[in-house]
């Protein structure tokens, strides 16, 4: 390893963060440019509304599935020389999805590029946590990586409408390329390699399989109710993926190298973070209905819908900024159940939307609900990092990304399914004078461009009631989210009671009996800026030699 002084300790930490931002700009930008590409992809490939949802979920549940199998690995192989691996596989196989001729082939693309796509957050998490090391500025810099990953969701529907007003649908999918092929040049030189412990034996391909198996079908399961109802198929599936998750987790406790550290869990801070960034994903699982809403059913277009994405995401990224803040003199705890409220306050008022008058009221809401959930996301991700010994980091990180992406895939599936069932049952009666209302039953996407070609009370009848159910959908899943908002602040309530406010000193990871409420020196002039990252994070360095070293 290379000797460093503590300013270039310093700033290469920054340096680091700016460098492992990209790829987590780009995976947030993937998820929310087909937000505002549905529609169109919806129409060119002729994809229903069960399609569009495995479209967009099944690349958040590959990486789901896979987040703690890559993780290990990262751990065995080196973080940096993982990311790098991954984001070569992803800038190629972002290409293929994007020349998609099926929605079946974009499916199956989306499924390949998830597996890509969970070789990076892991990494990244990982590598941040050996960057940063002090618990203050490690707080700082996770919230800074959780607004890159907001500003990445604001900056994608952005751009998407500007490429969809120009280009096909395919065109938002290529944006990845450039970035990761800048991030594979410049990483060997700008970030350290990390690993994990000593590890010894090979991964162990049953448990990775028993992951995916664990996932895959209990979603399968989730869509298949919504469309069809309780069929036994349906059951099926959700009990494979029960027992298989049961017989994925024992295994681990067994194995003398396992997949998944369970052991991580007998901490209940790093159990409970986990649950919060689980439940953090289910709650924000409607957002892709409101960019449905603007272009189908208020008839914006893709710029203009992400025009409005901007102020919502703006401000999920102010509550990822000042929640660490806020931990310096407020327990996180309080600070997460107090933005959970603030989260169920939008909630309702996107409940109460109506298919005609509802544009300012939808976005007001969002906004307030985004700005109460940032804290979540940023705290949650700093306390299960920071609740785990350093050479487990990869394996924390993989339980931290899996926790989020897996949530939020979920609360996709459930929202969207949830939606869908409401929005077809509109059309079980037929629509007078419409030939064609078997494809408006699909997606409002469908009903409206079925709806343009019919002239008349024929065709204003069909854009209504699918207004109207696409509405009723859009209020019942921001309900559901408002519940789950309300589960996520009892729980935080609870579970994290005994995590005093950073301010005191006490580690996230520290027992609550055993706290120093008299070590301030944490909250001493600490003015939160990237310059003291750089200053302090070197300071630190000279105060501690194991912080003073890092290896290229």
């Amino acid at each position: 390893m290379d000797e460093v002084t503590p300013s270039e300790h310093g700033k290469r930490a920054v340096i680091g963060l700016v460098i492992l931002a990209l790829p987590t700009l780009m995976m947030a930008m993937d998820l929310s440019i087909l937000y505002v590409a549905v529609p169109a992809l919806s129409v060119d490939l002729g994809a229903n509304s069960t399609e569009q949802l495995w479209a967009l979920d099944l690349y958040g549940f590959v990486v789901a599935a896979l987040l703690i199998t890559m993780g290990n690995l990262g751990d065995r192989i080196g973080r940096r020389r993982l990311l790098l691996i991954g984001a070569s596989a992803f800038a190629v196989l972002s290409a293929v999805a994007a020349y998609s001729p099926s929605i079946e082939v974009l499916i199956a693309a989306r499924g390949v590029l998830g597996v890509a796509g969970a070789t990076l957050m892991p990494s990244t998490l990982a590598l941040l946590n050996s960057l940063f090391t002090d618990k203050r500025h490690h707080a700082m810099a996770i919230g800074a990586y959780m607004s890159c990953f907001m500003g990445g969701i604001a900056l994608g529907p952005v751009v998407g409408g500007v490429l969809l007003e120009h280009f096909w649908w395919g065109s938002t999918l290529l944006l990845p390329v450039p970035v990761m092929v800048l991030l594979v040049v410049a990483a060997p030189f700008l970030l350290p390699e990390a690993r994990g412990g000593e590890i010894r034996g090979r991964i162990d391909l049953r448990s990775v399989v028993l992951s995916l198996v664990a996932i895959l079908p209990f979603v399968y399961g989730v869509k298949e109710i919504a469309k069809n109802g309780l069929t036994g198929v349906a059951v099926l599936a959700l009990v494979v993926g029960v027992l298989a998750g049961v017989i994925f987790v024992r295994r681990q406790s067994r194995l003398a190298e396992p997949l998944l550290d369970v052991s991580l869990f007998r901490n209940r801070v790093f159990a409970s973070a986990a649950t919060l960034m689980l439940l953090m994903g289910i709650m924000s699982g409607y957002a892709f209905l409101v960019a449905l809403y603007l272009q189908s059913v208020a008839g914006y277009s893709p710029l203009t819908t992400g025009l409005w994405l901007i102020a919502p995401t703006f401000a999920g990224m102010v509550g990822s900024m000042l929640a660490p803040a806020f931990t310096r003199r407020i327990p996180p705890g309080k600070v997460i159940v107090s933005g959970m409220i603030i989260s169920v306050l939008g909630l309702v008022a996107v409940t109460q939307v109506g298919p005609e008058s509802g544009v300012a009221l939808l976005m007001s809401g969002f906004v307030v609900a985004s700005l109460g959930a940032g804290p979540a996301g940023a705290l949650g991700a700093g306390l299960i990092m920071t609740s785990a010994p350093q050479e487990k980091a990869g394996s924390a990180a993989a339980v931290s990304e899996t926790s989020g992406d897996f949530g939020v895939s979920l609360g996709i599936a459930l929202t969207g399914s949830i939606a869908a069932a409401i929005y077809r049952s509109a059309f079980s009666d037929p629509v007078p004078g419409v030939d064609a209302a078997s494809t408006a039953r699909e997606s409002v996407a469908g009903a409206m461009s079925v709806a343009q070609g019919i002239p008349g009370p024929a065709g204003e009848e069909l854009a209504r009631r699918a207004a109207e159910a696409f509405t009723d959908g859009l209020n019942v899943a921001a309900a559901f989210g408002g519940v789950v908002a309300l589960v996520l602040a009892v729980v935080a309530g609870i579970s994290l009671r005994h995590v005093p406010a950073h301010g005191d000193g006490k580690d996230g990871a520290d027992d609550a009996s055993t706290a120093s409420p008299t070590d301030t020196d944490a909250s001493t002039d600490d003015r939160g800026t990237i310059r003291d990252l750089v200053d302090e994070q070197g300071i630190n360095g000279a105060e501690d030699t194991g912080h003073s070293r890092t290896s290229r």
